[in-house]
């Protein structure tokens, strides 16, 4: 009798910022992060340390009243290991030390103080195990500091810190924006980093510049709320930065709702510092990421055989392994489709094929939905799924690909036309494809392993055969034959079914 495999133990990071005190609890140490808890509290710790030079005694109280909970749900989660961090305010402070102390008192362990780049370096790891292939600068904007760093691939440059987080700005220029202004001028008119940013990416990270961001996609009427991944070019952003310090000069923001009314006075700073960015670095694009310090301090930690997996890859295989009715079936759909797209000479690019190898993998987790809504449940799930390594457009085909599954190919069950806009036609055209092939494939082997590998695609002229070997010839049936033609149809060739 098989031994059940025992469950890995979670993790934590405790992230003590100049803003904010948050606690993270992930399912386990892994390449897709699974986030089980998310807490913060606004203590507002680097609020006076430019100016007094230390944290405030009441920001203090808040900080270890809210560690004194982590500590207890940490206890109550049975978390297996807890990581402790702190950043710009802590390391700023003249009694840094002495509240780093009574912190590790409750927290019971060590707490890292980050150095500035170390900061900037995690944050460039972060954005690394949550962005495919990254190209660009990344900017962490926190409450105390901005760090800067160069990151391509998954090869990062030195970073930089500079004094403009949101509450160090407000701080520094006693809540003048015309002051804060000459600030960020000075300090970002030389950064090297910043240089190298011209016609590539921007990923903006923090708690800050994520505000911004919900503030956008809901003056947009942006069809998705998934705030990782969110890219607008980068003049549009300069726009929008500039509209928004107008914005919070006339109070038209305060009573914005999106937005935690402790970040709403900053938002203003964090418009400012995002709009010098642009001028100084011009990127092409600004992507707003989630993944940050707390991911990359994790993904750091993992083995380098680990750090190497597609990050999307990862994230749908083990949603695969819990909603699917077979993850082995999903595993050979990747093959069988393989085949197809080689049969057929359908050309992919390294993105195209990585996409669709995780639409095979998402193709049956709807499953256990009644049937008539499984097509917009799974698309609802896919789209705005907890995960990283994939665009919005990604996101949007691979959930187009098992929409179809599930729907059908009719113009009566047509997807969302919000979901549709954020693909190409020809992207929706492919994913149609990839649907109908869907469709082949489950009525063939009724999501069950083993019954792919024994059909085959062959070639002759414009006809397109699906053979099936000996043993299942009984599986064939009209409807089979009905699904296949529909599906040779898509790639321009005329259908039939061999029985070897």
């Amino acid at each position: 009798m098989k031994r059940p495999r025992k469950r890995a133990s979670s993790v934590a990071v405790i992230d003590i910022g100049s803003n904010s005190v948050r606690l993270v609890v992930y399912e386990s140490m892994a390449r897709s992060l699974i986030t089980i808890f998310n807490e913060k509290a606004l203590c507002g710790l680097g609020r006076e340390v430019q100016t007094t030079g230390i944290l405030a005694p009441d920001a203090v109280a808040k900080a270890l009243t809210a560690l004194r909970r982590f500590r207890a749900l940490c206890r109550v989660m049975k978390v297996g290991r807890v990581h402790a961090i702190a950043t710009a305010a802590c390391r700023d402070a003249s009694n840094g030390p002495d509240f780093i102390a009574k912190a590790e008192r409750i927290c019971g362990g060590k707490i890292e103080i980050l150095s500035g780049p170390r900061e900037a370096k995690l944050s460039a790891l972060g954005v690394i195990s949550g962005v495919h292939r990254p190209d660009g600068i990344v900017g962490d904007l926190g409450g105390g500091s901005l760090e800067l760093i160069d990151v391509r691939g998954n090869r990062v440059r030195g970073g930089v810190t500079l004094p403009l987080g949101s509450l160090a700005l407000q701080d520094l220029s006693h809540k003048s924006l015309k002051r804060a202004e000459r600030i960020v001028k000075t300090e970002l008119s030389d950064v090297i980093q910043l240089k190298a940013g011209r016609g590539r990416t921007f990923y903006a990270v923090g708690g800050t510049w994520r505000a911004l961001a919900r503030i956008h996609i809901i003056q947009s009427e942006y069809p998705l709320g998934v705030m990782h991944g969110y890219s607008i070019p980068a003049q549009d952003a300069l726009d929008f930065a500039r509209r928004l310090r107008s914005l919070v000069a006339t109070n038209m923001l305060a009573n914005i709702e999106v937005v935690a009314d402790a970040r709403r006075p900053l938002l203003a700073y964090a418009a400012l510092v995002l709009e010098h960015v642009i001028r100084v670095a011009q990127p092409k694009t600004i992507v707003f990421s989630t993944f940050g310090v707390r991911e990359g301090l994790l993904y750091e930690k993992l083995p380098d055989a680990e750090r190497a997996r597609d990050g999307l890859i990862c994230a749908a295989q083990t949603l695969n392994e819990l909603l699917s009715r077979s993850a082995r079936h999903a595993q050979e759909l990747i093959e069988w489709s393989d085949r197809l797209v080689r049969v057929v000479r359908l050309r992919e690019t390294e993105e195209d094929r990585r996409l669709r190898h995780a639409a095979c993998l998402l193709s049956d987790i709807g499953w256990r939905v009644h049937p008539d809504h499984r097509g917009e449940e799974t698309l609802n799930l896919i789209t705005n799924g907890n995960f990283g390594s994939i665009s919005h457009q990604g996101r949007a085909f691979v959930a187009l690909s098992v929409f179809y599954r599930y729907a059908g190919l009719s113009e009566q069950n047509e997807p969302p036309a919000r979901i549709r806009a954020l693909v190409p036609p020809a992207m929706d055209e492919r994913a149609r494809l990839l649907g109908a092939a869907f469709r082949v494939a489950h009525l063939i082997s009724a999501a069950r392993p083993g019954v792919l590998p024994a059909t085959h695609f062959r070639s002759q002229g414009r006809k397109l055969m699906l053979v099936f070997e000996h043993q299942l010839v009984d599986l064939v049936a009209d409807r089979v034959g009905s699904r296949f033609k529909q599906l040779a149809r898509l790639v321009g060739r005329s259908g039939s079914i061999v029985r070897r």
